[in-house]
């Protein structure tokens, strides 16, 4: 009996060895690729400054739940996504204790919708503003991983916890080099709030919105959702010329650059012929700007004629205005391909509110992708446009046929009738 058991025990031993080794890279792949998800972390100002009624008739914290309902409905399901709070649980007066209010509402992991949205369901404006040790937990619970990392903040107000300054705070994230960055979106901003929440996002790279709707909210939570999704790229800082001959000369990628109040930037892109070159720009309001403004881009030749331009206005309800164009270059008849240089200038409107600092100047995103432009057997201008003239040619004669026989019919009929 003995020796009968011992080939079972080995085999059992060299199935689980073959088990463990089948296992071994699935469970290695599981890893790596928890590891490399995208994490975003909202931290949500649940203050008593909450139950203020002033977007589109309903409290703040009601048009936050709102979003966040449908953010959570929207978020891809490769993005591990948390909630903190932060003036959520204490109502009292003592400052030591308000300021220690932040807490995880939901964890960074694998979402589960259903249950996010009853924490959610939870939350009811209570005390103090504690931004800066809310911001602090938030990095911390995003520890780990390989992926993108994102802190979207939303706040009514600025911080109540002086002397832990959130831009301090922000920095000290940022000097750690953890790829950390924090978007900011302020809930019916006044001056002050509006520079701490842009000192926030401008210390780790991110984005500062005001917003003031409910729908304006849901749109810019999921655009930061959703680029954290997005493959990382970081913007390659450039500096744009006064004058077209003076311009750097540009690749395809995202760029950044500062312009100031009342200047133009011009940059340039080499098209060869068959490529089509599309181009985009962001100006930020990074400080009190007037409600009126607009941004425009122009594709100009080396020569100064305009090619195509692209442009925007704002009506002071965003704190972003962007726009692009499309430059589709038609086929060279010369033997050898020959660079054109498009020159691309950036204009825009902004104008400093009074007392207001002009320097530096304001945050710009250019987006440069120079790609092959359609085959020219697919020119619908060049080859299909005789066809189609020719068919819709043959379609209104046989209409024009068609009703006349049909018309001659309908009075044969009738005169038939009437005779009998």
């Amino acid at each position: 009996m003995i020796t009968r058991q011992r080939p079972a025990v080995g085999a059992c031993a060299l199935l689980a060895a073959l088990a463990a080794g089948i296992a071994l890279p699935s469970t290695a792949l599981a890893d790596e690729t928890t590891a490399a998800a995208p994490k975003v972390n909202l931290v949500l100002d649940v203050s008593g400054s909450m139950r203020a009624r002033d977007i589109d008739g309903q409290s703040r914290m009601a048009a936050a739940k709102q979003a966040f309902n449908e953010v959570l409905d929207a978020t891809p399901e490769d993005v591990q996504l948390g909630i903190r709070t932060l003036g959520a649980n204490y109502p009292g007066d003592d400052q030591k204790t308000g300021c220690k209010d932040t807490a995880q509402l939901y964890p960074v992991g694998p979402l589960d919708r259903t249950e996010a949205k009853a924490a959610v369901a939870t939350l009811a404006p209570t005390g103090w503003t504690p931004i800066g040790p809310a911001l602090l937990k938030a990095a911390g619970d995003l520890d780990g991983g390989t992926g993108s990392k994102r802190i979207v903040l939303i706040s009514d107000g600025e911080d109540t916890c002086a002397p832990l300054d959130p831009c301090e705070v922000a920095r000290e994230i940022a000097a750690k080099g953890i790829g950390l960055t924090i978007d900011t979106l302020g809930l019916v901003p006044n001056t002050k709030m509006r520079q701490q929440l842009s000192c926030i996002a401008e210390a780790t790279g991110g984005t500062y919105t005001s917003v003031q709707h409910t729908d304006e909210l849901t749109d810019r939570v999921n655009q930061l959702v959703d680029r954290a999704a997005d493959p990382v790229v970081t913007p390659v800082a450039t500096e744009g010329a006064q004058q077209c001959a003076q311009a750097p000369t540009l690749k395809s990628g995202l760029f950044t650059d500062r312009e100031e109040f009342g200047q133009q930037r011009w940059y340039r892109v080499d098209v060869l012929p068959g490529q089509e070159l599309r181009a985009s720009v962001s100006v930020s309001a990074d400080r009190d700007v007037t409600p009126a403004h607009g941004v425009l881009l122009r594709a100009v030749t080396a020569k100064g004629r305009e090619i195509v331009r692209g442009e925007a206005a704002g009506n002071g309800r965003t704190d972003v205005v962007s726009t692009g164009l499309r430059y589709p270059k038609r086929d060279s008849d010369e033997d050898e391909p020959v660079a054109e240089s498009v020159c691309l200038q950036v204009t825009h409107s902004f104008s400093a509110a009074s007392g207001v600092k002009t320097t530096p100047g304001l945050p710009v995103e250019l987006t440069i992708d120079v790609v092959d432009g359609p085959s020219p057997s697919h020119d619908v201008a060049a080859f299909g446009l005789g066809r189609g003239w020719w068919l819709l040619g043959a379609l209104v004669l046989t209409g024009f046929v068609a009703g006349v026989l049909w018309g001659w019919l309908s009075r044969w009929r009738v005169a038939v009738w009437r005779t009998n």
